[in-house]
C-alpha cells in the first residue's frame, strides 16, 4: 500500500478530533487578539479543515487560507460554505508559493510548521512567507518538542472515532524512526474505516515531524531576515519557555526597507 498525504480518513479523523473553535492551550484566543487590529489581508498557511480560519473570519478579519492538501481544504470550504463564509483558500506547495497578495500577517497554528520533514524545505517555505509579508509584516506561529526518549518500533496508541452515519474509523501509530542527532522522528499511522464489522478502506499515512532548539529556531528567523523576534511559552505574551512541554509561539516582523 502507498502512502496517502491528509487523504480521506485522516481529514475526517482531523475534522473530529480538531473541531472548529475548539482552543488548544489557548492559541485560537491568542492569535485572535494578536490579529484584532489587522486592517489588511491575512494568511494562515497549513490551514488544514479550518478550526482556527473560521473563528478568525466570524470575529471579522480577512483571512485567506493555503494547504497542500486537497481533501483538508475541501473539508474546510465546506464547512465555512455551511457557516456563510467564503474565504479565498488555495491549494500549493509552500515551497513554491506564489499568490497574488502580500500580507499583514501570516500565522501557522498548531505546531503544523515541524510536519515539513526536509529542514532544506522548512527554511525555503520561511523564505516564501517571508516575501509574501509586507514590509513590516509579522509572521506568528507556535512549535513544540516531540515526547521524552522515543522508541523505535514503539506503538503510539490505538484510537477510535465514531462517524456521524454509524461507520467506525480506527487509527493505530507506530513509531518507525528517530533521528535525534537530525531532530527528526517518523510514525506510520494506519486508518481503518469499519462499516457494521467489516473493513471498507485503508490508509496509511507517513508521518514525520522535526524539531528545532528553542534559541536555533529564533537564528533561522533572523538569518531569513526576519527581526524584532519575540518568543512566549503557552500563549502567555512575554511568557519565558522553562520546560520542554511548553508551546512555544514566536512573533517575527518583516524588516523595514532603509
Amino acid at each position: 500500500m502507498s502512502f496517502s498525504y491528509y487523504g480521506e480518513l485522516c481529514t475526517k479523523v482531523y475534522d473530529l478530533t480538531k473541531k472548529i473553535g475548539q482552543s488548544f492551550g489557548g492559541d485560537i484566543e491568542f492569535y485572535q487578539e494578536k490579529l484584532k487590529n489587522c486592517q489588511g489581508r491575512i494568511l494562515e498557511a497549513m490551514v488544514g479543515s479550518g478550526r482556527v480560519i473560521i473563528p478568525l473570519l466570524e470575529a471579522g478579519l480577512n483571512v485567506d487560507g493555503v494547504d497542500y492538501s486537497t481533501e483538508m481544504l475541501a473539508s474546510c470550504s465546506q464547512r465555512c460554505e455551511e457557516r456563510g463564509l467564503k474565504p479565498i483558500l488555495y491549494q500549493s506547495d509552500l515551497r513554491e508559493l506564489s499568490l497574488p497578495y502580500k500580507y499583514e500577517a501570516i500565522i501557522i497554528p498548531a505546531g503544523s510548521l515541524l510536519l515539513i520533514e526536509n529542514r532544506e524545505d522548512s527554511i525555503q517555505v520561511l523564505k516564501k512567507l517571508y516575501e509574501h509579508l509586507e514590509t513590516g509584516g509579522r509572521l506568528i506561529l507556535d512549535l513544540f518538542l516531540p515526547d521524552d526518549n522515543p522508541h523505535v518500533g514503539s506503538f503510539e496508541g490505538t484510537s477510535t472515532f465514531n462517524v456521524s452515519n454509524g461507520d467506525i474509523i480506527t487509527m493505530e501509530g507506530k513509531l518507525v524512526e528517530v533521528d535525534f542527532l537530525n531532530q527528526y522522528k517518523v510514525s506510520y499511522l494506519k486508518y481503518e474505516k469499519w462499516r457494521k464489522g467489516k473493513l471498507i478502506q485503508t490508509e496509511l499515512q507517513r508521518f514525520a515531524l522535526r524539531w528545532y532548539g528553542v534559541e536555533e529556531f529564533k537564528l533561522v528567523l533572523e538569518k531569513i531576515g526576519f527581526s524584532e523576534v519575540v518568543i512566549s511559552a503557552d500563549f502567555i505574551e512575554g511568557k519565558q519557555p522553562t520546560n520542554s512541554k511548553q508551546q512555544i509561539v514566536y512573533e517575527a516582523v518583516k524588516k523595514n526597507k532603509y
